[in-house]
């Protein structure tokens, strides 16, 4: 068996990392890379989150040391800093957020340390977003930001005008996601026949013009994203935002409170119009009204220039021209 060039630690514990995870191998291998994955064995629910992170971090270990026996990578990248914890030999460190920024207390209580040790330890930190980098402690490694590509669902995507939902969320998470907000917020902004679409969870309250699609295949879900007029979020924290790139990509104009966090939409948003972010859920009905009574004629198409960097095209560069040569220049094996 030939050696491989890189083997991808994949933590896996959410359907988005695992997808996360495909777009780098995709992407590496399009560079010329042979690629191994080594995925961390599923793991069951436990109580806490610094629990959670260690049952997990176990796991990738495992799948780490079986895979170095049996590929001999040159390179090793570890996909979330979960997976980084408690490797077995240093490698890149792919992320969307350090545990410094969202594991506070004693949610983090053993993984923000080791977590520093690590991020200095590394030959290279590969970060979700411009955002995961500057929440990231120093001192660290030197890093490339790859973002995860988004494209439209379609070629040919309808106009606003068109489009039979007023407004979708998306709320797999309803705490972080701050669906009570988004609720509230419909209440006072919705006019009679608007209806609000909630996808990515069984549990929506009853509210009035609100629909719960509940948890849906990819597919489908990016089929409700392109009848939507409007996509709106609260989130508390967040630590990416891929749906809220998908809801741009498929001319959705984007309404969304100010979070904390890497959150890579939100600078786009408020270069798109700024009337659609307010700083807190105070302003989240009136910047949803303003949404619904229409963005400018051009959103879409400015919205499309601004997700160039997170193109497919544009993270392959990336990936060809940075991300590898430096995986295997630092890598020492």
């Amino acid at each position: 068996m030939a050696r491989a060039d890189v083997l991808l630690v994949s933590l896996g514990s959410t359907a988005g990392l695992r997808a996360a995870d495909a777009e780098l191998r995709g992407a590496l291998e399009r560079a010329g890379a042979r690629v191994a994955v080594a995925a961390a064995a599923a793991q069951p629910d436990v109580r806490t989150f610094a629990l959670t992170d260690l049952v997990w971090a176990r796991a990738a270990r495992a799948a780490a040391r079986a895979a170095l026996d049996e590929h001999d990578p040159r390179a090793i990248v570890y996909s979330t800093l979960t997976a980084a914890l408690l490797w077995p030999a240093p490698g890149a460190i792919r992320y969307d957020a350090p545990a410094a920024a969202n594991r506070p207390g004693r949610h983090g209580i053993w993984q923000r340390p080791l977590e520093r040790r690590r991020l200095r330890a590394a030959p290279l930190l590969v970060p979700w977003a411009d955002g995961s980098l500057a929440e990231t402690p120093a001192p660290h490694a030197p890093a490339v930001v790859v973002p995860i590509p988004v494209e439209p669902s379609s070629a040919a995507l309808l106009p606003a005008a068109e489009r039979d939902i007023a407004a979708l969320t998306y709320a797999a998470n309803p705490l972080k996601k701050g669906l009570d907000r988004v609720l509230g917020a419909w209440v006072g902004a919705r006019r009679e026949g608007e209806e609000l679409v909630v996808a990515g969870t069984e549990h929506v309250p009853a509210t009035p013009g609100v629909r719960n699609a509940g948890r849906l295949r990819p597919d489908d879900y990016r089929a409700l994203v392109r009848r939507a007029r409007v996509f709106v979020t609260a989130p508390r924290r967040e630590d990416y935002g891929i749906a809220q790139l998908e809801a741009l990509a498929d001319g959705c104009a984007l309404v969304t409170t100010a979070a904390p966090g890497p959150y890579a939409a939100l600078p786009l948003a408020r270069a798109l119009d700024r009337r659609f972010v307010p700083d807190d859920d105070g302003g989240l009905a009136a910047a949803l009204r303003a949404a619904l009574d229409g963005p400018a004629d051009d959103y879409a198409d400015r919205a499309l220039a601004l997700l160039e960097p997170y193109r497919h095209a544009a993270v392959d560069r990336t990936v060809a021209e940075e991300l590898l040569p430096r995986l295997l220049a630092s890598a020492g094996r």
